[in-house]
């Protein structure tokens, strides 16, 4: 029998959770032929709603879930993980600003990124969606460092997700046929959308959606706050996008990118483009399934730069602001 892959997942009993564990267990995300273990963990208040959820996946029978662990003890938890979904944190609610958050969520990632660095598998790779992901994942990699930087990772995958969806429907075309999308910098309002090297069948998205007034301001503004319209639409943050996108992530990390693509995801920097080492940014990114690297050798217009530089310097603003977190 294949060798189950572990898989913990924070904030279990959640909203993105409930619509994220049932496709962990269906094969989904690692394959049919994949046996798969979820270490379930939650807070003490949320453990009796995780006693149903676990109770739902029973009923499901699902032939890939070989066991369930449920816990609120993270050295449990994370015990031989070869993936670590960090989606518990507390959400982001009506009228609250990002900076907000990272008071309260940012002591959540410290402890977490202990336990991983302890007890998971030599092998683990982390993808942090509690937002802000991309600061708490730095604090988590940064409290996490007997695990490699490069296999911590942030979720930038529903702004992709969101700005190929805009493309498609303005030029006609399914979905499917945008390439290329790349997220630049934080998952936030500051996010760059980047339109100028994405591509509409293999053809430049400038050259195939000649509305360059919407490209430059309606499309950019519409991935920038889609999140904040969902909330003021719905009354709640968005967790069945959310959840879809995480496993569209570790697929992409899992998996290697197909030829002539990239997908977009927050990793270590390296110094690319400008970005100074260890912030954890939005990049396009090339993998291999076991390794990944940053696209290089993409030229920006002056204002796509501007863009970059933005959303930068608001990711160096918020690490200034849990530097206590960092050690």
């Amino acid at each position: 029998m294949t060798t189950p892959v572990k898989v913990a997942v924070t904030g279990a009993a959640g909203q993105i959770s409930y619509s994220l564990l049932f496709r962990l267990a269906a094969g989904d995300v690692f394959g049919a032929d994949v046996p798969v273990e979820l270490r379930l963990i939650e807070i003490d208040p949320a453990m009796r709603a995780l006693e149903g959820v676990v109770m739902e996946l029973d009923d499901c029978a699902f032939p890939n879930l070989v066991n369930v662990v449920t816990t609120s003890d993270l050295k449990v938890g994370f015990d031989g993980v070869n993936w670590a979904l960090l989606i518990g944190s507390v959400p982001r609610k009506q009228g609250m600003e990002r900076r907000d958050l990272l008071g309260i969520n940012g002591g959540i990632f410290k402890p977490q990124g202990e336990a991983i660095a302890s007890a998971a598998a030599n092998d683990v790779r982390v993808l942090v969606v509690g937002n802000p992901c991309n600061t708490n994942c730095l604090i988590a990699r940064e409290n996490g460092k007997d695990v490699p930087a490069d296999r911590w990772f942030s979720m930038m995958r529903l702004d992709q997700n969101r700005a190929m969806t805009q493309l498609a429907r303005k030029a006609n075309r399914p979905v499917t046929s945008v390439t290329k999308m790349a997220i630049w910098g934080n998952h936030s309002a500051t996010q760059f959308p980047d339109f100028y090297h994405a591509e509409i069948d293999g053809v430049e998205v400038p050259k195939v959606i000649d509305d360059h007034d919407w490209l430059n301001g309606e499309f950019i503004t519409t991935v920038q706050k889609r999140g904040a319209a969902i909330i003021e639409a719905r009354g709640a943050s968005s967790a069945a996008s959310a959840a879809n996108a995480v496993i569209d992530t570790v697929r992409s990390i899992a998996t290697p990118t197909p030829a002539g693509d990239w997908t977009s995801v927050g990793v270590v920097s390296r110094g690319e483009y400008g970005v100074p080492e260890g912030l954890q940014f939005g990049f396009p990114i090339r993998s291999t399934g076991s390794s990944w690297e940053v696209v290089t050798g993409l030229v920006h217009t002056q204002a796509a730069q501007s863009a970059i530089d933005t959303t930068r310097d608001e990711l160096l603003g918020e690490q200034s602001e849990v530097t206590e977190l960092l050690s």
